[in-house]
């Protein structure tokens, strides 16, 4: 019923969102984090896996294969802030994701959890963001 509801509502992501990305293996993190809803604002508790400048989740690790499909996708390249967000949800180990269009929350387990989602999301935005081009990258280490 809930798939149902999903390719309805078009929560399912686009194939294209994570195309190239082997998500199954070696992440550059992974774990459960506690989502609220995108429509139905209820908290789920998801398995997250952070890879290639996508975040990605899933139901639970088992779900999580070369043929598996995640529940939603988020190219952190889009993304302007992610911080903590325990006075704004009212909830401990809580942190927000920005884009232009939305902001996401979610809830980590502990404290260093929180901390460690922070900054991997952190680096990830910088390193995937696009307002940096490669035209733009300067490298200091040259002699040009």
């Amino acid at each position: 019923m809930e798939n149902l509801w999903r390719a309805a509502t078009g929560q399912d992501p686009n194939p294209d969102d994570y195309k190239g990305v082997e998500f199954w293996t070696n992440p550059e993190r992974a774990g459960w984090l506690t989502k609220q809803g995108d429509y139905i604002k209820t908290w789920r508790r998801r398995w997250f896996i952070l890879k290639q400048g996508k975040l990605l989740w899933f139901k639970d690790p088992a779900s999580v294969s070369r043929r598996s499909s995640p529940r939603g996708v988020v190219s952190v390249g889009s993304c302007l802030t992610v911080k903590g967000a325990e006075d704004i949800v009212n909830k401990a180990f809580a942190f927000e994701l920005s884009t232009r269009d939305s902001t996401m929350y979610f809830i980590a387990d502990t404290e260093k959890e929180k901390e460690d989602w922070i900054n991997s999301i952190g680096r990830s935005i910088v390193q995937h963001s696009r307002s940096v081009t490669d035209s733009e990258i300067v490298d200091y280490d040259s002699k040009s």
